[in-house]
């Protein structure tokens, strides 16, 4: 099965659209994984996914259970990470709050993605006064850093898990447009945007069926790496207290009640912050072995 699948994926003269965009899809995966940071990273996010799915059947505690007569507890058979202030299993939390942090950063990337990518390639098709609208518009985003940025929306709104979601999303989105719109300025003047445009092809058609595809995998590698800085935002924004609310067991939560203790019971604090930690450099491993398989220039 497997090796009629490569044959088919790898034949050099593929008989349909589909199979010619399979092959592409395999010979990726193929570089991919020649690349020994990239096939790490890559295995660290499918745990970190497959416990944030699993979440019900690993923990080993409710991360929502206080037991105050066995607070700050070192780790142990029964509390492997030892427990917080409040008596919580501190594992358990790890565990579930995968499910909030990851939750978040695919919410975001939903969310940011195609506005960025469709801002970018209307500038860039259209030029003229469209194009300086929407790029002021972009530098005014740009000015401010993300997190303060960030911090102003959600102190417009409600702080939760919701508002944080929103605000990281309405800040992330500018360097996506960017990219997209440098991309769009390079092929819309191609051979085989013109000849569609004279077969009476609309404007929006070129832009979203022919052009936006040509600026995705540099998208891709772009996300990719910026899903680090989206972690440490949405963390920064739970220790602060302006992003997931207790008794959630969001990541940047869990070390901002714990900051106290975080000489003497060091664990508390420690162990959320390795879990950020690997899940980012996760991340930048994967963008960084994309950005090697998907450059044009290294092929």
């Amino acid at each position: 099965m497997i090796t009629t699948f490569t044959n088919w994926a790898l034949d050099e003269s593929p008989s349909s659209r589909r199979q010619a965009a399979w092959g592409n899809r395999y010979r990726t995966w193929l570089k991919l994984r020649t690349n020994p940071l990239g096939m790490i990273g890559l295995s660290i996010i499918a745990v970190f996914v497959a416990i944030a799915i699993f979440a019900p059947l690993l923990a080993t505690h409710d991360p929502a259970t206080q037991d105050l007569a066995n607070r700050l507890a070192r780790p142990s058979a029964v509390h492997w990470f030892g427990t917080d202030e409040l008596g919580r299993d501190i594992y358990s939390r790890i565990v579930y709050g995968g499910r909030v942090t990851l939750g978040m950063v695919i919410a975001v990337v939903v969310l940011v993605a195609p506005i960025g990518l469709a801002i970018g390639c209307i500038a860039g098709y259209f030029g003229g006064i469209v194009d300086t609208i929407l790029m002021r518009l972009t530098d005014i985003f740009l000015a401010f850093p993300r997190l303060v940025l960030a911090l102003a929306f959600v102190a417009a709104l409600t702080p939760g898990i919701e508002s944080a979601v929103l605000a990281i999303a309405l800040t992330a989105w500018p360097p996506y447009a960017r990219l997209a719109r440098a991309e769009t300025m390079t092929v819309r003047g191609s051979d085989f945007i013109a000849a569609y445009r004279l077969t009476g092809g609309s404007a929006w058609r070129i832009i979203f069926r022919h052009i936006a595809p040509l600026c995705i995998p540099s998208l891709v590698v772009r996300v990719t790496l910026d899903m680090s800085s989206i972690i440490i935002t949405a963390a920064s924004l739970g220790f602060l207290g302006m992003g997931a609310q207790p008794p959630s067991p969001e990541w940047g939560a869990m070390i901002a009640t714990a900051k106290r203790f975080i000489f003497d019971q060091w664990w508390v604090a420690t162990i959320p912050g390795i879990a950020i930690f690997l899940v980012s450099l996760a991340f930048n491993f994967i963008g960084d072995a994309l950005r090697d398989v998907l450059d044009p220039k290294e092929s």
